[in-house]
């Protein structure tokens, strides 16, 4: 059934709607491909695909239209997933908010898959006895991005460490000079990582360094530079933020807010329904 209302939607409004049926869309054809590429590995292994070609896709268009119907699916998906918020997320306000949290649903779905590589991984080895050249290494590569999105999602959501015991008993002028200190730090922080990483993550990447194990994913190659473009990203979304924070009242907080209430009731309704 097709999802066509848009009263709680966040930001995609009526094409939320089509959006969900792009992902699904390319999450069948995904799914297509992969039951193909399986039956290809049982019915004729020599020319079969597998791990190993999957990260060297050139002259291979099958491998390159996997690669391009999983990137859909997740891209769509998160996009899909962004325009509803949690009880404990603050409303988005502007692009980068939006940004953020299409990139922590990702994230979201990357531990998801990571849960299933590890289990593919332990049953492979210890039921089949046939461990997998792969699996460890694909789920670093696939943490190193969630660790990065996480990073850029706690930005959004002002979850990064602040100690409130004396922001709060600050005048609100004061409250705001400290506010501009804490983000032209992270801005001195992003140019210095910037200024002196650049020249190496462009060489990585260039090249696509590799991992040098038998897979040999080109980890190396794209996580370094994904590092510098997400703390560019998390810089501007604290200075996203710190426009965003201006004009606001100021807020004073205790232990209770780290109480999520709304978990707790969901904790009671799970309780009583089990009973």
């Amino acid at each position: 059934m097709e999802d066509t209302s848009q009263s709680q939607s966040v930001w995609l409004g009526s094409l939320r709607g089509p959006v969900r049926l792009i992902a699904i869309a390319f999450a069948v054809v995904t799914a297509l491909l992969f039951i193909y590429l399986v039956a290809m590995k049982i019915m004729d292994p020599e020319n079969a695909y597998g791990m190993h070609e999957m990260i060297r896709p050139a002259g291979r268009p099958i491998v390159q239209l996997m690669l391009a119907a999983i990137t859909g699916t997740l891209l769509f998906t998160s996009i899909y997933l962004s325009d509803h918020i949690g009880a404990i997320e603050p409303e988005p306000h502007g692009f980068f908010d939006i940004l953020s949290l299409v990139t922590s649903r990702l994230a979201m779905m990357a531990i998801a898959i990571i849960v299933l590589v590890m289990f593919y991984e332990v049953v492979s080895r210890y039921v089949f006895e046939a461990p997998t050249l792969w699996a460890n290494e694909l789920s670093l590569w696939i943490a190193a991005f969630v660790f990065l999105f996480a990073g850029q999602y706690a930005m959004q959501q002002r979850s990064h460490i602040r100690i409130y015991v004396i922001y709060d008993i600050m005048p609100r002028w004061m409250q705001k000079t400290a506010d501009v200190i804490s983000v032209l730090l992270i801005v001195g922080f992003c140019v210095t990582l910037v200024w002196g990483g650049y020249n190496d993550a462009m060489t990585r990447f260039l090249r696509m360094e590799t991992f040098g194990t038998a897979w040999d994913p080109p980890i190396p190659g794209i996580v370094k530079p994904a590092i510098l473009i997400i703390i560019v990203l998390v810089t501007i979304q604290s200075i996203s933020n710190l426009i965003a924070d201006w004009n606001k009242a100021p807020e004073h907080h205790s232990p209770a807010d780290e109480i999520d209430e709304t978990e707790i009731e969901n904790l009671r309704r799970t309780l009583g329904e089990d009973k």
